[in-house]
């Protein structure tokens, strides 16, 4: 391996000293030159910097793009971070707007129950729907009302646009409502304007049928079906639906109210026929065989005169 020749160090080292000595006496004179207070030595900064800056300004383009790029980074990272942020209230505000529109349709509907127009006579119970009964073969509801409401078995139920169904159970506090829809109901009803009489019969579809109609030739579809008041349970002249005919050709209810959607219902107080205790108020008593040759229409009850003395 070949090793330098000794004089190389020799005239290296000294031209390095004396070229890092020069370095430090150029720098030493320009601090010194731009710390003195001098008017011509402002002139000579003033100078230096009108020769030198421009001529190395390609040498700061390196660092001038480095720092627009930190900029720049720092940009994105606020506008991702502002992006993030409204992603957030955008979530919140789908949420809200869900909340919204099902105040809005809760509010519709109590609308409509607060319009439904009843007879003077018939008061009411507001309630809430709990739950249904989940069952294929069964079509009821869970109010939160019940015997402690006054709530009574046989009363009509309705939501604000017709007739839902009849309560079938109470509970203290709560009270089972069968609808109209469910293989158990029959609710005699009227077609109008014909005034036909039919029975309404729910078969667990959402059109329940119409059995026993009298001429059915005579019924069309569009015809109003209101209850009939037939059998004292549900008061006359409540809006059920409108005749529709089905694809098995039977005739069938559109029923007005939304069975699938109840979230109040307004139970009906029906006032109960008065008990007859005893068959004389029933009928009454048959008259006795008559004694002797009638009495003239002038001659005095003597019948009576001894009866009331």
């Amino acid at each position: 391996m070949a090793r330098n020749r000794p004089g190389d160090d020799i005239y290296a080292r000294p031209l390095r000293r004396l070229f890092i000595a020069i370095i430090c006496v150029v720098l030493v004179a320009l601090i010194l030159l731009w710390r003195i207070d001098n008017p011509r030595a402002e002139r000579i900064r003033a100078a230096l910097v009108d020769r030198v800056v421009p001529n190395v300004e390609w040498a700061l383009a390196p660092v001038t793009w480095a720092g627009r790029l930190i900029q720049d980074f720092e940009g994105y990272a606020r506008v991702y971070d502002q992006n993030q942020e409204l992603r957030r209230e955008l979530q919140q505000m789908k949420a809200w707007r869900e909340a919204a529109i099902q105040l809005e349709q809760e509010n519709a509907r109590l609308l409509d129950l607060n319009s439904v127009r009843l007879s003077p006579e018939l008061t009411y119970v507001t309630g809430v729907v709990l739950t249904d009964s989940g069952s294929p073969f069964r079509r009821s509801v869970l109010l939160n009302i019940g015997g402690d409401d006054g709530i009574r078995d046989g009363w009509a139920a309705m939501d604000g646009l017709g007739l839902v169904g009849r309560i079938s159970g109470v509970g203290a506090r709560t009270a089972r409502v069968l609808l109209l829809t469910d293989g158990n109901s029959r609710v005699p009803v009227t077609i109008q304007p014909s005034g036909k009489r039919a029975i309404l019969a729910g078969d667990t579809t959402a059109v329940p049928a119409l059995d026993f109609v009298e001429n059915p030739e005579d019924v069309r579809a569009g015809d109003r079906i209101v209850t009939s008041g037939d059998g004292g349970v549900f008061p006359p002249d409540l809006a059920v639906g409108q005749v529709v005919r089905g694809a098995d050709g039977r005739l069938r209810v559109r029923l007005s109210a939304d069975t699938s959607r109840l979230e109040f219902l307004r139970v009906l107080r029906t006032r109960q026929a008065a008990d007859i205790g005893t068959t004389g108020q029933l009928l009454p008593p048959a008259p006795g065989p008559q004694q002797g040759p009638p009495a003239p229409a002038d001659a005095p009850d003597t019948g009576s005169a001894v009866n009331g003395g």
